[in-house]
């Protein structure tokens, strides 16, 4: 692609976010409904002004990133030790339920399937996309409602990076029962020693950053070395330990929360994500849709996709939520804010078409359910907080 060609494209993406998420923000509906919105109607799906390149879905990929990372800052760490045992068990039943949903799913559309056959291993493979949580979105939502440092908010904080563990090391067991040369035990090793290492090198990092905050502070150097530290983990975590790069960005966020400077911080690094970053990515989800390949057995096993995902995140996360002493309201709030998939769903998906495990005509459901768990979370959202308000943390 030429490089005006990228401008052009930039310049759409930017300005139709920007003009749908003011929109949005009249109408008293949460930003990031409009961008992707924007997305929808610059993209494949309406007008085809803008198409999905590998441009757009580094810089995408740079936003979530970002907003992770931002998200990490902003976390009460007392908090999330706090809410840690409990947003572990809701992450294992958010996990569970729509495993078995989405297994189950398969068979009622494609018949039952035998243990140890292709098929069966498919069944499964399409519940391990239903494990997947993007909190990108439940993030910003919770950020403009003014709740993302709430109890609540930081319980499906929590669930949401324990979710994503859990889901990558299912799958890693389907694949490695399809594939004899991938070991699920060096996978698990990994994803632990990566939280150890989070811990021990989190606390040394965490002191030289002080450290060199209290010796400059409010200077644009701290800024600077936080980002490239947050890239730096992202990059550690995805390449050497398997583990999704956001969640490097939130561990990182999470390191340099206590640090002097972390809202100067968290402000400088706003402004890229607000003006730049941010908007590609949440326009992209609506960018990638394309129903072109839609036919009538697709279209209903995609509706039906979408219905079992949302449910069961929202029964497994709401019902254990219950369990572990949360009112009922909070309860539908942290099912509700679990139930989007982004990012991570469409990374499985790929792992699955390069593994044989899912046919690219499934593709289209997936890519449907980031846009309706995208788009209808926020609303659902904004309209429980509305009825069961909390004391609002900023």
């Amino acid at each position: 692609m030429e490089t005006y060609e990228i401008l052009r494209d930039l310049a759409i993406v930017l300005l139709s976010a920007k003009v749908f998420a003011v929109v949005a923000k009249h109408f008293r509906i949460p930003q990031v409904v409009g961008q992707i919105l924007a997305g929808l109607l610059i993209g494949p799906c309406v007008l085809g002004v803008v198409e999905q390149t590998s441009f757009l879905s580094q810089m995408a990929e740079i936003g979530v990133i970002l907003l992770m990372f931002e998200t990490g800052l902003g976390t009460n760490l007392k908090e999330l030790i706090k809410t840690g045992p409990k947003a572990t068990l809701i992450a294992c039943c958010g996990v569970a339920v729509p495993l078995l949903g989405g297994t189950l799913l398969y068979m009622a559309f494609y018949g039952s399937q035998a243990v140890g056959t292709e098929g069966f291993y498919k069944a499964i493979f399409i519940g391990c996309i239903l494990t997947a949580t993007s909190v990108g979105i439940t993030v910003e939502a919770l950020r403009e409602l003014g709740y993302i440092k709430g109890y609540v908010g930081q319980t499906i904080l929590s669930a949401a990076i324990i979710d994503d563990v859990i889901g990558i090391i299912v799958l890693t067991f389907v694949m490695g029962c399809k594939d004899p040369s991938v070991n699920p035990g060096s996978v698990i090793l990994k994803t632990v020693v990566f939280f150890v290492l989070a811990v021990v090198l989190g606390v040394v990092c965490y002191k030289i950053f002080d450290k060199i905050d209290k010796r400059y502070p409010h200077t644009r150097r701290i800024p600077i070395a936080s980002v490239g530290f947050c890239f730096l983990l992202s990059y550690v975590a995805e390449k050497y330990f398997g583990i999704a790069d956001i969640t490097g960005a939130y561990v990182a966020g999470i390191i340099l929360c206590n640090i002097s400077d972390a809202d100067y911080v968290a402000r400088k690094t706003n402004i890229s994500s607000y003006m730049f970053f941010g908007p590609i990515f949440f326009a992209c989800i609506g960018i990638k849709t394309d129903l072109s390949t839609m036919n009538m057995g697709l279209l209903l096993f995609s509706i039906a996709f979408v219905v079992v995902a949302l449910l069961t995140k929202i029964i497994g996360c709401g019902l254990i939520s219950k369990v572990c002493g949360f009112k009922w309201s909070e309860c539908m709030k942290i099912g509700v804010g679990m139930m989007t998939r982004g990012e991570v769903a469409l990374i499985i998906s790929s792992k699955g078409l390069e593994a044989g495990l899912m046919s690219e005509q499934y593709f289209a459901a997936v890519i449907l359910l980031i846009i309706i768990s995208s788009i209808s979370t926020p609303l659902i959202l904004k309209a429980l907080y509305t009825k069961f308000p909390e004391k609002q943390v900023v």
